[in-house]
């Protein structure tokens, strides 16, 4: 069964509906995001084999949500490092880099030094507006990352990834998913991520 995937209007719509009706704050999405995202880096990698991971953070709520994966990151035993060109203007992203700086995770403003030094990157730049798929032409032209972590629920630009899967941000009832078309996945016990394209749920 292929799961149904979320549009960017939609996605804004809920997140809208999720703050106001739906009692969350951006904290606790952000939270539950971040868990998500370092959770499914877990699985792909345990920190024995690929401790270095290097996160790239934008301005918005995907860039907070990378400041939570980072977080939890270092305490999964990952060393973390923090590229934050342009730090939002909201007053949360300020506490999620004290966070940080607490528990002596770098932030770097060199990215190909850092990059050249990680065994993983973490895309939080940008969030569920981008769905024109990989660029023609520029640096990015060809590239395909390792995994997509896909949060809330997969989203239009799946269609042109090849590699594996990732759904997370487990915080979305059947009822409210049903109203704005997509699927909630099956999660196992307590995890807040769940891998997909095998076991029937194939995108």
């Amino acid at each position: 069964m292929a799961l149904r995937t979320l549009g960017p209007k939609a996605a804004a719509a809920l997140d809208e509906e999720l703050m106001s009706s739906g009692a969350f704050t951006i904290d606790q999405l952000m939270e539950l995001a971040g868990l998500s995202v370092a959770q499914a880096l877990h699985i792909l990698s345990p920190p024995t084999k690929s401790p270095k991971v290097l996160i790239a953070c934008g301005p918005g709520n995907n860039g907070g949500d990378g400041l939570v994966a980072a977080r939890h990151l270092h305490h999964f035993g990952y060393k973390p490092s923090i590229y934050f060109p342009k730090q939002g203007k909201a007053e949360i992203y300020g506490r999620l880099v004290k966070q940080l700086q607490h528990l002596k995770v770098p932030f770097t403003e060199d990215f190909h030094s850092e990059l050249n030094k990680s065994d993983y990157v973490v895309d939080a730049i940008f969030g569920w507006n981008i769905d024109d798929g990989p660029p023609d032409d520029g640096p990015g032209k060809g590239y395909m990352p390792t995994a997509l972590i896909s949060l809330t629920a997969p989203k239009p630009l799946v269609k042109w990834f090849k590699g594996r899967q990732f759904v997370g941000g487990r915080f979305v009832g059947g009822e409210i998913a049903e109203k704005y078309g997509f699927d909630v996945p099956r999660y196992k016990g307590s995890d807040q991520v769940v891998e997909v394209g095998k076991e029937g749920a194939l995108l």
